[in-house]
């Protein structure tokens, strides 16, 4: 199976890069990123690894939601992606577990400070409210901090438009009884701009557990609703400061099951999310300082009323979390000749409070526990400096953070690369990362106060070449991670294990002309774990529900002038599950096979492009496969809709 993958990467690739065509405006090597170095440069300038998803090719992905478009286009898998709406969302950037990888909102870390790892909910972001998706790849701890270990997917939010009003949304309906809807007014005029949208979903779903071939009736549907309310505002205060006050706020709802295999009719997960802050900008001739505020408060609450549960300890279980995250930077950008520095210093903090009410045949329980002691922060100063003359640039930086619980720890990057000829990037990159314990591991029933941060080294190498036309390149990347002190649950948590992974990405682009474009790419990724088993040392291979190999192929057309279709495959190898079988829950290794999916999307415009309808078919092949053993994906669903632009 591997051998197809790498077959079909490098054929379709190589073709790809071949193509020699008409110059016109879209040329690859003009690709600018926001994040590599947090302020804007060319992608051909920097040796680090980013893939961009534009707001064209969000609106291309029809109706499909942030994590699919991901998965599809930015060379990520994501575990659930095909799955309910309301299906937790497992990202898994080069195979690395879930915690380490950084979501940043508009270059701002966001963080779940209740949850196990931390991690961000990616289902609490509005598809429709972004404007593009940078995604960074290799350890970037040195400028974003703890978590950036596997890398940072920065969310880059709508802002005010160049009119003084306009406005546009969509709405679409389809399988499973699906409707979708968003409106955004936007504009500026007088030095004020502003974006202020809104978006609603709602689905009946279907059920998330799979049922058992020899069971009876008919397991429920999980249904699920979420709205979100988004407004960015911007004030250019003369010359020199610009205002961006911002406010994001997710509400979701979503019907759960009790476990693999097993059904539940009275299992809910409801969800808030508020985040708020201002980032402004100082302009000093060349160069700029960025001050920034966020603040995030996240309510999750589990609610399992279990009386008619088919396997379930607790007749009835609700558990409230109740989170806060502080987040304060200050950083300068500055050139000076060939050389441009990036230094700053950021604050954050962390607190949450759960309290629980639990009935089983032990009698009630009430734990709980307060925002008071459970709480932690960071204070971190860190600096780089990127020289760049005639094709080479090298960046080199190092941060310090001071931790309240376990002390201090470094993190630093080295990453050169040289460009020559317009046609060929050679680049390398070493660098340290950590990840931070989170409040739960340090505070909960389960918690260790003595944890320390798990680090981590990666090296890659790789280089990418650009065709003479500029339309086409072809990128091949290698990586080696190695993570130290991981963090293990025993009866409790600890810093026990260690973790090597490496693979290599290949990811070929090409625009052929306005009218179609192509890409493809190819992931291979192994690892194992080294952890103490009977007082040994043990290795093997730990990356469960990853596979070892993906492969992703899309190609779009602007057929007429009017009408655009694409056409989008992914090939997702075998993955390994572990299943706790009832009644004595012994552990069985799983192997889940392989599958290919295949989606295509076409719009017709109307009304001189302000009125589009589309059609989005999504696993056309109808294929029947688990992401999770024991849980569902959805089958052939296909939807319809309006996108309009006034």
């Amino acid at each position: 199976m591997r051998k197809i993958f790498v077959v079909a990467a490098l054929s379709i690739s190589s073709h790809l890069f071949a193509q020699v065509l008409p110059q016109d405006s879209s040329k690859l090597l003009n690709e600018v990123t926001l994040t590599a170095s947090k302020y804007s440069i060319k992608t051909t300038e920097t040796g680090k690894v980013v893939t961009i998803i534009t707001r064209q090719e969000i609106e291309h992905a029809g109706s499909r939601d942030l994590a699919q478009v991901i998965t599809e286009l930015g060379g990520v898998f994501i575990n659930g992606f095909n799955s309910n709406l309301g299906k937790e969302k497992n990202i898994y950037v080069r195979g690395a577990k879930v915690d380490y990888t950084l979501i940043t909102i508009d270059g701002v870390p966001v963080y779940d400070a209740s949850g196990i790892g931390s991690n961000f909910d990616i289902r609490n972001l509005s598809i429709d409210n972004i404007e593009r998706i940078e995604i960074l790849k290799g350890s970037q701890s040195t400028l974003y901090g703890s978590d950036a270990i596997a890398g940072v997917i920065n969310i880059i939010t709508k802002k005010g438009g160049a009119k003084p009003f306009s406005v546009n949304g969509v709405a679409d309906y389809g399988s499973f009884n699906t409707f979708r809807g968003s409106l955004n007014v936007n504009g500026s005029q007088s030095g004020f701009d502003y974006n202020i949208g809104y978006a609603h979903v709602t689905t009946d779903g279907f059920s998330e557990a799979k049922q058992p071939a020899n069971s009876t009736g008919t397991f429920d549907k999980d249904g699920y609703e979420q709205n979100n309310i988004n407004v960015n505002l911007g004030w250019q205060a003369g010359k020199v400061v610009r205002i961006q006050p911002f406010l994001r706020y997710s509400k979701f709802k979503g019907d759960l099951d009790q476990d693999a295999f097993v059904d539940e009719t009275d299992f809910t997960n409801s969800n808030k999310n508020l985040q708020t802050g201002v980032q402004n900008i100082l302009s000093l001739g060349k160069g700029q300082v960025n001050v920034r505020y966020q603040f995030i408060n996240t309510r999750r609450n589990y609610l399992d009323d279990s009386v008619k549960s088919r396997n379930g300890f607790y007749s009835y279980n609700q558990q409230a979390y109740n989170a806060h995250e502080h987040f304060a930077e200050a950083f300068l950008v500055y050139p000076f000749n060939d050389l441009k520095l990036t230094a700053g210093a950021d604050f954050r903090n962390s607190n949450t409070d759960y309290e629980a009410t639990q009935v089983s045949f032990f009698g009630t329980s009430k734990p709980k526990q307060s925002g008071d002691s459970v709480k932690q922060n960071q204070l971190s100063a860190y600096a780089a400096l990127n020289y760049s003359r005639n094709g080479f640039n090298i960046e080199g930086g190092g941060r310090f953070n001071r931790h309240s619980e376990y002390g201090s720890n470094f993190a630093f990057n080295l990453n050169p690369s040289y460009f020559f000829g317009k046609t060929v990037k050679l680049f390398g990159n070493l660098s340290s990362g950590y990840k931070t314990p989170s409040l739960y591991q340090l505070f909960s029933i389960y918690g260790n106060r003595n944890l320390k941060e798990e680090t981590s080294l990666t090296l890659e190498g790789g280089l990418q070449v650009f065709a003479k036309n500029e339309k086409n390149s072809l990128r091949v990347v290698y990586y080696k991670r190695r993570v130290e002190d991981v963090i293990a649950f025993t009866s409790h948590y600890i810093n026990q294990d260690k973790q090597k992974d490496h693979g290599v990405e290949v990811e070929a682009n090409s625009k052929l002309s306005d009218k179609l474009q192509l890409k493809a790419m190819y992931s291979y990724v192994t690892g194992k774990v080294t952890t103490k088993q009977n007082g040994k040392d043990t290795t093997y291979f730990n990356l469960l529900r990853r596979p070892k190999s993906t492969f992703n192929f899309f190609v779009g057309s602007q057929v007429a002038k009017a009408f655009y279709a694409n056409l989008q495959f992914n090939l997702v190898g075998e993955r390994k599950d572990v299943y706790f079988a009832p009644p004595t829950y012994a552990q069985q290794d799983i192997t889940l096979k392989n599958y290919a999916l295949l989606n295509f999307y076409a719009e017709y415009a109307l009304l001189n492009n302000h009125l589009k309808i589309f059609a989005d078919l999504r696993n056309i092949l109808d294929k029947d496969y688990s992401d999770i053993y024991g849980y569902n994906t959805a089958g052939f669903n296909a939807y319809g809709g309006v996108r309009f632009n006034f």
